[in-house]
């Protein structure tokens, strides 16, 4: 429905685009996006950039994510 009235002006440019374009890392070859990520990973480690966890930061950070896997939105459930 491109004309219609009560959809926004973005949702309608959006229809208009072709629907199978090829730019960006996300439409890449999963083996593409890799290889790609492969080599962006190998040179921040090369050049002293990219983070390396210790053993401390490392428990710490799966004890954060245990915890919010288990966070309660209901404030009248009890765990």
């Amino acid at each position: 429905m491109p004309n219609n009235p009560d959809r926004n002006p973005a949702a309608n440019a959006r229809d208009q685009r072709s629907p199978a374009s090829r730019r960006g890392f996300a439409s890449m070859d999963p083996e593409r996006q890799r290889q790609i990520a492969s080599r962006g990973g190998k040179a921040a480690h090369a050049s002293g950039n990219a983070h390396q966890f210790n053993a401390l930061e490392a428990r710490e950070a799966g004890r954060k994510g245990g915890l919010a896997g288990r966070r309660n939105t209901d404030a009248s459930e009890k765990p």
